[in-house]
C-alpha cells in the first residue's frame, strides 16, 4: 500500500507542479535576471525524474529522508527542494543517494551514449591496458598488464610488461599522469628498473586512440601440466553481447576434454548479472535451475514479492538461446586481486554453496550490489526516453548474497593460496611459468612447495589503472529493470 501511495503522489505532484507554474503572480519564484519570463518556475523536468527512479528503486530509499513518502508537507515543499540544487549532478549526489562508504557506485551521466557504450564495450583507446603505482613521493610508474590484438598498441609492439614514466617527453606525477593519460595521440618513452633506479631507454613508441569494441575474452587454451589438461581462460569484463563467444570458449574447453579450469579474472571489474549467471552455469552445468543468488530490494519492493520471486537460476541457455556449453566441474580455480570486483565476485559467491572455488591470488574489491541503468521515459526503460535531455542515472537497486544467505563481503573476498603479480617482470599471460596461474597449477598437480612466495615490493603502491574513471568502473548491473517488478509497478499506477 505504501508504494501504491508513494507512486500516485509522484505522478500527482508532476501534474500540480504543472498547473501551479502557470500562475503568473506566483511569488515563490522572484524575478531572475535572465529569466525568460517574469516569475517562471524553474524547469525540473530532470529532476523530478531523478526523484521518481530513485524513490521508487534505489535500495538505500530507507536511508534517504527526503525520499520517504510523507517527507514534504506539500507537492510545493518538494519543488522548492528540488531546485535548491545547482545540477541535476548535484541533486543526485548530494540529494538522492547516501555517501560512501555505503554507496560507492551509484552515478548519474548527462550522456547515456557514454553508459551505452561502456557496457557495450565499445571504447576509444589505446589498446594498451595498464596498471599505475606511486613510487618515492610524487613519481607515477605505468605498466602494461596486456594488449588487445590489432589496436594501436598491438600494432606498435606495445607488449605485456613493458613499463614507462614519461609521456610526450613529460614525466607523470600524482599531479598529472590522468591528463597526460587521457590525450587522444601520445608518444611513451620506455623505461627499465635497474635495482632502486627507473631510468629510460631510447625506444619511444607512438600511440593514438581509435575506437575499439573489446571481446572480454582474451585469452583461451589448454595447458597440459602432469598429465593433467587444465582449461585457461582469462575473461576482462562482463559484456552481455559477447556472451557467444564466452561460450563458445567453453565449447572449445569441453571438446578437448579438460580436467579441471583457472578462470582468470584478475583485472574483471564487473559487468552484466546476467553474464555471471551464464559464465557460472558453464562451469558447472549440473545445477541447472537451482538458486544461484539472492536479491534484496528496498523495503517497498521486496514486500511485493516471495523471496523465491527475487532469486536468479543457473540455466541452460544464453540469452541469444543458444544452449550452454558445460562443463560439470566440481572445483574451480579461479584467478582474483584488487582489481576483480562486481560480477566477479557474485560469480566466485555464487559458486560456493554448490563447488569447491578455490581464489588465487589477492582480497578482491568488495562489492556484492547490483544497479540498473534508469532512463527518463515513463517506466524507466531506454525504449520512449524523453528526447529533452539525454541524463540517465544507474543507481544501486538490490544487494545480492548466494544460495547460502552469504553476502556483504564490503571488505572483499580473501584469497584461499595467496600470490601477487610482479609488476617488474610480468610474464606472458597463459603461460605455466606466470605466476599467479603457476601458483593454480601448483595446487592442481598437488605441488603446493611449487606456489611463488609472495613478496611484496614495498617501493610501489597501487594507485590506479586504465578505466579507472569510466562511468561504470567496476559495476554490476542488470540490463532493465525486471518484467515482474514492472508489471507490479504498472498495477500500482492504475
Amino acid at each position: 500500500m505504501k508504494i501504491n501511495k508513494l507512486i500516485l503522489l509522484l505522478f500527482l505532484s508532476i501534474g500540480a507542479f504543472s498547473s501551479c507554474s502557470k500562475d503568473d503572480n506566483d511569488e515563490r519564484f522572484p524575478v531572475e535576471p535572465g529569466s525568460e519570463k517574469p516569475g517562471e518556475a524553474p524547469n525540473l523536468e530532470i529532476e523530478n525524474y531523478l526523484y521518481d527512479a530513485m524513490s521508487i528503486y534505489y535500495v538505500y530509499e530507507a536511508d534517504v529522508p527526503e525520499l520517504g513518502e510523507n517527507y514534504f508537507d506539500s507537492d510545493t515543499d518538494k519543488e522548492e527542494w528540488l531546485a535548491s540544487f545547482d545540477s541535476p549532478e548535484d541533486l543526485f549526489n548530494n540529494g538522492l543517494k547516501v555517501p560512501a562508504p555505503k554507496d560507492r557506485f551509484s552515478f548519474i551521466v548527462a550522456d547515456y551514449t557514454i553508459l551505452e557504450n561502456n557496457q557495450a564495450g565499445i571504447q576509444t583507446t589505446t589498446g594498451m591496458d595498464y596498471g599505475l603505482v606511486r613510487f618515492e613521493e610524487n613519481g607515477v610508474l605505468a605498466y602494461v598488464r596486456y594488449v588487445l590484438p590489432g589496436s594501436p598498441a598491438d600494432e606498435a609492439g606495445v607488449t605485456r610488461g613493458v613499463l614507462f614514466t614519461d609521456i610526450d617527453g613529460e614525466t607523470m606525477t600524482l599531479n598529472n599522469y590522468q591528463s597526460l593519460l587521457g590525450r587522444d595521440g601520445y608518444e611513451i618513452t620506455v623505461a627499465e628498473i635497474n635495482e632502486n633506479t627507473i631510468s629510460n631507454t631510447d625506444e619511444i613508441i607512438a600511440l593514438n586512440r581509435v575506437e575499439i569494441t573489446e571481446n572480454p575474452v582474451l585469452l583461451s587454451k589448454v595447458v597440459e601440466v602432469d598429465g593433467i589438461s587444465v582449461g585457461y581462460i582469462m575473461y576482462n569484463s562482463f559484456t552481455a553481447d559477447f556472451d557467444d563467444e564466452l561460450n563458445a570458449a567453453f565449447g572449445e574447453l569441453k571438446a578437448e576434454g579438460v580436467d579441471e579450469l583457472v578462470l582468470d579474472l584478475r583485472y574483471n571489474g564487473g559487468g552484466s548479472v546476467e553474464s555471471a549467471v551464464d559464465l557460472s552455469s558453464m562451469i558447472t552445468g549440473q545445477f541447472e535451475g537451482k538458486i544461484f543468488s539472492k536479491q534484496t530490494w528496498n523495503a517497498l519492493l521486496q514486500s511485493q514479492f516471495t523471496e523465491e520471486e527475487l532469486v536468479d537460476r543457473f540455466n541452460d541457455k544464453i540469452r541469444t538461446e543458444e544452449a550452454i556449453n558445460s562443463l560439470g566441474l566440481s572445483k574451480v580455480y579461479i584467478i582474483a586481486t584488487g582489481s576483480t570486483a562486481s560480477a566477479s565476485e557474485l560469480v566466485m559467491n555464487g559458486l560456493a554453496p554448490y563447488i569447491d572455488v578455490v581464489h588465487v591470488g589477492e582480497g578482491t574489491v568488495g562489492k556484492f550490489q547490483a544497479a540498473a541503468p534508469l532512463y527518463d521515459s515513463p517506466n524507466f526503460l531506454r525504449q520512449n526516453r524523453n528526447p529533452n535531455h539525454k541524463y540517465v542515472i544507474q543507481p544501486l537497486i538490490y544487494e545480492s548474497k548466494n544460495a547460502n544467505e552469504d553476502a556483504y563481503y564490503e571488505e572483499g573476498l580473501v584469497p584461499d593460496i595467496e600470490a601477487e603479480e610482479d609488476i617488474v617482470n610480468l610474464l606472458p599471460l597463459g603461460e605455466p611459468e606466470e605466476t599467479l596461474l603457476a601458483a593454480a597449477l601448483a595446487d592442481i598437480t598437488g605441488n603446493r612447495m611449487a606456489i611463488p612466495a609472495v613478496s611484496y615490493d614495498s617501493r610501489f603502491t597501487k594507485i590506479g589503472e586504465r578505466g579507472d574513471t569510466d562511468v561504470d568502473y567496476q559495476r554490476m548491473y542488470i540490463e532493465e529493470i525486471p518484467e515482474e517488478i514492472r508489471k507490479k509497478a504498472a498495477e500500482f499506477k492504475q
